[in-house]
């Protein structure tokens, strides 16, 4: 593992415009650092918020650490992201887990 996220920082210095870079460094660390992979998709947000892969994987970090209403905005956020890019899979796969979060 730590391979592998030496790998992506490097992928990360020589393409820090690439967002998948620090989507999938963010995976890497949501392994054993929560809260450096908290961190990371934050920052990937900031910089590059229509990039909707992250919105799932960090309301999932947010509803692990037990931050449920952050997950709640970070869902449905995406929601309205998705449904601007028209992109009505991921759409209905983030309203399925807030859904999902709501019953629980």
């Amino acid at each position: 593992m730590l391979h592998r996220i030496k790998l992506l920082e490097r992928f990360i210095d020589e393409d820090p415009s690439d967002p998948f870079n620090y989507y999938a460094l963010g995976l890497e660390y949501a392994k054993q650092d929560e809260q450096k992979a908290l961190d990371i998709f934050i920052k990937l947000l900031g910089d590059h918020r229509d990039y909707l892969p992250t919105y799932y994987q960090l309301a999932k970090l947010y509803e692990q650490v037990g931050q449920r209403e952050m997950a709640l905005t970070t869902y449905n956020d995406g929601i309205l992201i998705a449904k601007h890019q028209k992109d009505f899979k991921t759409q209905q796969e983030l309203a399925a887990a807030l859904e999902q979060l709501k019953e629980d």
